[in-house]
């Protein structure tokens, strides 16, 4: 079955990059960049873990969330955030785990359950299920250009059974007591009547004097961090898609992109020879040279604006390591040349003095209003304890009541066409409201929740349960999303208690 993929599909590679290795997972075939750099990449289980199988790992992720095993994938790459190199550091090393922990156990899924399972994957759908087109289409497009074969979808499912096995055999005794059930499900679905009363530091702010001397303390206690913006300079040659090119997709976009590719490799094979020199090895490839001004980290020059990466990029290059390797971008690849740096020094005493000047205020703003919430938040709990009408406790406390709409902790899931619609009068912070009224019962008065500079205090008015119409269809499938999130909780730590009792370690730099 495995070995009908073939022919293309018109879908885009994932771009992935592990640590701050250079070497990018591009459409096209490249050499491995990072691999000529450091050929170790961590120590798990008494091994060595080369960078070449890291970045064959890496492949798998993206061949995984190609395949829309969005489950396995999550799973495998909880706790990593948005951060891309976390992500796929952690599933390298989840990854690891589970094999590891699969052998142990004797978990070998059958050639028939793996077969049953590729057939379901989503990136196989049609209109009536499994569809053989977009089966044998997958191929060129996805595996060919990444080095990886038929056999590591079946690897992939393979690795998901095997964890479905051993989330089983964890979820044994994990179960959700009646108790726990009736009061989460009543706190998460009741109808929420929230008021809150809003600060905003800068309006503390304003009369604050800031003394010379405590200029200096804060000079004398944070001078290694008081430094002008690193900036750099960079040469860069293009090479990029043609007007007509652009317009290209599937298999045609992926050849020209290969073609320029490969151009760009043997312009940067070119500038690895001894005495070689960028703008000589520039014109000898009939490419353009441009030339950027003066730019930091946190503003890079308008000619590098289209990709992050390109940024980034040119901090890493320095006097031993002058020229990057090919970036790839939507269009083509850049190759960056370092042709000059001016590095962070420390600021002087009257340089860092504004920036200095304005820490302390913002700092000395918060300190003021988040005692002036706590002092809000006390008057309220007075008033309240001796019978005063709420709006007349809050105008007496110097606050401005906000009637929010009512809303529930967990709010039903809208049809895909509205889910992008905001509530009508929503607030934007309405995520930490929740946070600070999920546990409060009618009448009571939160505490200071800050909010970065600003802040809030949460009455909770009222609450009002659903309907009864509907209120027992909710909290079945509530049971199983609070028992599918503790089995998931149950696995994941047994991922990092396995990982560390693997004795992990990464490859320093």
């Amino acid at each position: 079955m495995m070995k009908l993929l073939r022919k293309h599909r018109d879908w885009l590679m994932i771009v992935i990059a592990i640590l701050a290795i250079p070497f990018i997972f591009y459409f096209v075939q490249r050499p491995d960049y990072g691999a000529m750099r450091s050929d170790k990449f961590a120590r798990i289980y008494d091994r060595n873990v080369s960078m070449l199988e890291a970045q064959q790992t890496v492949r798998l992720l993206t061949l995984a969330q190609a395949l829309g095993m969005s489950d396995f994938v999550q799973t495998l790459t909880a706790g990593a955030g948005r951060d891309q190199n976390q992500t796929a550091v952690q599933f390298i090393v989840n990854l690891l785990v589970l094999r590891h922990e699969a052998a142990q156990l004797g978990i070998r899924p059958g050639y028939a359950e793996i077969a049953n399972v590729v057939r379901t994957l989503p990136a196989f759908q049609g209109d009536s299920g499994f569809d053989m087109k977009k089966f044998t289409d997958f191929a060129p497009t996805w595996l060919t250009p990444m080095g990886l074969s038929e056999e590591h979808i079946e690897q992939l499912v393979r690795d998901q059974l095997s964890l479905n096995q051993i989330k089983q055999l964890l979820a044994a005794g994990v179960t959700v007591p009646k108790g726990e059930l009736d009061e989460n499900f009543q706190r998460s679905h009741d109808t929420l009547f929230v008021t809150v009363i809003r600060f905003q530091s800068a309006d503390f702010g304003k009369d604050i004097q800031v003394s010379d001397e405590d200029v200096q303390k804060h000079y004398d206690a944070h001078k290694a961090e008081l430094k002008t913006d690193e900036k750099r300079k960079v040469e860069f040659v293009s090479l990029a898609l043609t007007d007509e090119e652009k317009k290209l997709s599937g298999k045609e976009r992926i050849e020209v992109l290969q073609k320029l590719s490969d151009r760009a490799t043997d312009f940067t094979q070119a500038l690895l020879e001894k005495g070689a020199d960028f703008k000589q090895a520039a014109a000898k490839f009939q490419l353009p040279v441009h030339e950027t001004g003066e730019f930091s980290k946190t503003e890079p020059d308008p000619q590098l604006k289209m990709d992050p990466a390109l940024g980034a990029a040119a901090f890493k290059l320095s006097t031993q390591e002058p020229n990057s390797d090919p970036i790839q971008v939507a269009d083509g690849f850049y190759i960056l040349h370092l042709a000059g740096a001016n590095e962070a020094r420390p600021l002087t005493l009257e340089e860092a003095k504004p920036k200095i000047v304005e820490t302390i205020k913002k700092s000395k703003a918060r300190e003021v209003m988040s005692t002036k919430g706590a002092e809000v938040v006390q008057q309220l709990r007075e008033a309240k304890q001796s019978g005063q009408p709420l709006e007349a406790a809050v105008q007496k406390a110097g606050g401005k009541a906000e009637k929010i709409p009512p809303f529930s902790i967990i709010e039903e899931e809208k049809p895909e066409s509205q889910a992008k619609e905001p509530k009508k009068n929503e607030p934007s912070d309405l995520p930490l409201i929740k946070q600070a009224v999920a546990f409060l019962n009618p009448g009571e008065i939160g505490d200071f929740f800050p909010m970065g500079e600003n802040g809030f205090v949460a009455i909770l008015e009222k609450r009002e349960p659903p309907g009864e119409a509907d209120a027992s269809e909710k909290k079945a499938t509530y049971e199983k999303r609070l028992l599918d999130n503790k089995r998931r909780i149950v696995l994941m730590e047994w991922l990092r208690d396995r990982g560390q009792a693997a004795g992990l370690q990464f490859t320093k730099g």
